[in-house]
């Protein structure tokens, strides 16, 4: 099942994810890209079986993939190349939104082996790790989540709504807020209520397109901004957020813990300021919070 030796040098040096799984869907190969992109070693988890739900894997609806008929386990069944887009656990307990490409091994006689599946990050928070320098040099960056800060999301919500003055292209904005945050810094201190903003800060970075702005506002606030995005974009985007931070997770004092998060969306109108877009996006989401509680 392992690659060939002249093989395996190019496996090292991808820059994509992949592994290589048997007949049983056990894990027999790891390379370096698939370590970097989820945070699990090979040694860690070579020899587990998907089933083992390590990376749990969900849709855009939430729903859990790795227990069933993931796009790996429909390319060995089927015999065909799967795509698909999905949303990896990282160890760390963000989310990560990755496309998969999966096919099936075979033998010389033909007969199905196991599977090979390519993955690659898709989401905007790999492409700002690239920029974190410029953004420190540049006083933009939030020093806790290193998300772009509050001055930045403000000089992006002013470019976007100048553009829609200009060109009459409307943007949304999200506004996001934990769920009872004070509670769980008192319960459990506030280096695990930082551990708490770094995941879902991640998670919500992770889950934009690579045009979209996502940063810190302050406290436990979060803001989006997202261009060429309308009223239905902008509520399908917060639907999605809200999603993917409660099946990420926290893990503190030796326990796993499912963050949640009240997300609000709005779009962008004539006379739009900063404070205005931003109040109409702050007031969607406390009538979302206050439908929670």
């Amino acid at each position: 099942m392992n690659l060939s030796d002249n093989i395996e040098p190019l496996v090292a040096n991808l820059i994509e994810g992949l592994y290589i799984v048997d007949r049983d869907r056990r894990i027999v190969q790891w390379n370096r890209a698939a370590e970097i992109i989820t945070g699990y070693s090979s040694e860690e988890v070579t020899g587990s079986r998907c089933s083992d739900n390590i990376l749990i894997h969900v849709d855009d609806r939430g729903n859990e993939l790795c227990t069933g008929m993931c796009p790996l386990a429909a390319a060995m069944d089927g015999d065909e190349l799967q795509e698909a887009d999905v949303f990896l656990h990282h160890k760390m307990g963000h989310r990560v939104p990755v496309h998969v490409r999966v096919l099936p091994l075979k033998d010389k006689e033909g007969n199905i082996t196991g599977g090979l599946e390519l993955f690659t990050n898709t989401g905007s928070l790999a492409l700002l790790q690239n920029r974190i320098g410029e953004l420190e040099e540049l006083a933009l960056m939030d020093t806790l989540t290193r998300l772009p800060n509050r001055r930045h999301i403000e000089a992006r919500i002013e470019s976007q709504l100048a553009l829609m003055n200009r060109e009459g292209i409307p943007f949304g904005v999200v506004f996001a807020d934990l769920d009872n945050f004070k509670t769980f810094n008192d319960r459990y201190g506030h280096k695990a209520g930082d551990e708490l903003l770094k995941t879902v800060g991640r998670t919500i970075a992770g889950c934009a397109r690579p045009f979209d702005t996502m940063g810190r506002w302050g406290g436990d606030e979060f803001v989006g901004v997202l261009p060429n995005c309308n009223l239905a974009g902008a509520e399908k985007f917060a639907e999605r957020v809200s999603m993917l931070v409660r099946s990420s997770l926290v893990h503190v004092e030796g326990i796993s813990l499912k963050p949640s998060v009240s997300v609000g969306a709005a779009v962008s109108a004539k006379g739009d300021s900063i404070s205005s877009i931003i109040s109409r996006a702050d007031a969607m989401m406390y009538r979302q919070k206050r439908s929670i509680n």
